[in-house]
């Protein structure tokens, strides 16, 4: 199966592709879409060039699936909502090519990479140059997309494994009166 991995950003955004056949996995790409080239102010501009440059990493690269990172909330609530257009914009590329999206935490990838929620950057891009048997390590935002794509691989497995020994039932245990839920 090939897996994409997506982190998100306004500036840059990291995708890594990799190949899962059971618990191996190859290293197909990665690399950074950047929007540095159109003025900070125009973010309309900016959301294109990452909607775009999704597409065209999937369209080059032809993955089956994609896990995303989710966003979280920063200190500066403005940050934050720029850092979720990007994210939108990453989305919407994803599900227009139906491409079946998982969303990890950044908390959950680093734990299943390096084994601790709060791992530095450099020991992601560690890991994953280990993981993967890269020659150098990926930058940043790769690594971390990389990191994203191997956590699914492994969380695949496990949800596979859980949706084949049970089946999940929808409850209906809402009773509606006047049009209200009780």
């Amino acid at each position: 199966m090939r897996i994409l991995g997506i982190d998100p950003g306004l500036q840059t955004t990291g995708f890594g592709v990799i190949d899962a056949e059971g618990p191996r996995l190859s290293y197909v790409a990665s690399g950074t879409i950047k929007t540095s080239a159109v003025a900070t102010g125009d973010l309309p501009a900016r959301i294109k060039i990452l909607y775009d440059g999704v597409r065209e990493v999937i369209s080059r690269y032809q993955p089956q699936c994609a896990a995303v990172e989710i966003v979280f909330v920063n200190v500066n609530p403005q940050s934050t909502l720029l850092l979720g257009q990007a994210r939108g914009a990453a989305l919407t590329a994803l599900v227009s090519c139906d491409l079946q999206v998982s969303e990890y935490t950044a908390l959950q990838m680093k734990k299943a990479v390096v084994g601790h929620g709060h791992a530095k950057k450099e020991q992601i891009q560690h890991m994953v140059q280990r993981l993967l048997a890269l020659p150098g390590e990926p930058g940043k935002d790769a690594a971390d997309a990389l990191g994203l794509a191997i956590m699914h691989a492994h969380a695949r497995v496990s949800f596979e494994a859980m949706s084949r020994s049970t089946t999940l039932q929808r409850r209906q245990h809402a009773q509606f009166r006047k049009g209200r839920t009780f």
